[in-house]
């Protein structure tokens, strides 16, 4: 494999709970090529929501090292990882995360404002297309359904043109035509910005569309169960 756009070497997790410390990652070594579709599958419990979140510098491991883009995760500091992720990465979430007071052209020219972007709006209201939104650009979240907020969602994580696209869950909160539809949207949206996508999903249509399956049980990653999608 060439250089790898991420690398985990011997990543462990521990997360203090009620009743002391949880071991949730037992020593991840992972590496994922550029352009490649990763898909990440377990039982519930098993880690995968965890290690996408190591990722993309939303948690922080508790050893072991994190590499994406050539850059150390675990040597930046909260606004290092920030900037890393504004610049390099988009996230999708299985619940939204949309900003309830901003219309859908607003929560989706957000992070290019932040980036600097002197054509957010314009950039935001192309993405919004591409996910056939373009008529709710300015409804709220709240006047929109479930399937339309996660192309919103879809539209915000890929208007930065990010190298790396992570999505924890992306149709689980939806019902099978809308999954369907989503699903479609994610590989177009890779297929157009060449982005690295690495994915947690239980559904099995959208793990089957992945370059390579990786499924992890009790915080690690079951051999048997790593391979090539066919």
């Amino acid at each position: 494999m060439p250089d790898p756009v991420i690398a985990l070497k011997d990543v462990t997790l521990s997360l203090r709970g009620n009743a002391g410390m949880v071991e949730i990652l037992h020593g991840i070594s992972l590496d994922v090529a550029k352009g490649e579709t990763l898909g990440l599958i377990g039982p519930s419990g098993s880690g995968k929501s965890s290690l996408l979140m190591i990722m993309g510098g939303l948690e922080r491991a508790t050893s072991g090292r994190v590499d994406a883009l050539g850059h150390d995760l675990t040597a930046l500091d909260e606004d290092q990882l920030a900037r890393f992720r504004r610049d390099h990465m988009g996230v999708v979430f299985q619940s939204f995360n949309l900003i309830p007071t901003m219309t859908a052209l607003e929560n989706v020219a957000t992070p290019l404002e932040l980036a600097g972007a002197s054509d957010a709006f314009e950039r935001a209201q192309a993405e919004l297309e591409a996910v056939g939104l373009a008529h709710r650009a300015d409804h709220y979240p709240a006047q929109m359904s479930g399937g339309e907020q996660q192309r919103v969602a879809l539209a915000r994580a890929a208007a930065p043109r990010p190298d790396i696209l992570l999505a924890d869950e992306p149709t689980g909160n939806l019902d099978g035509k809308n999954g369907d539809a989503i699903m479609e949207m994610l590989f177009g949206l890779r297929d157009r910005h060449g982005a690295t996508l690495v994915l947690v999903t239980h559904a099995h249509a959208l793990a089957q569309r992945c370059d390579r399956v990786v499924r992890l049980t009790d915080g690690r990653v079951d051999d048997a169960r790593m391979r090539a999608a066919e």
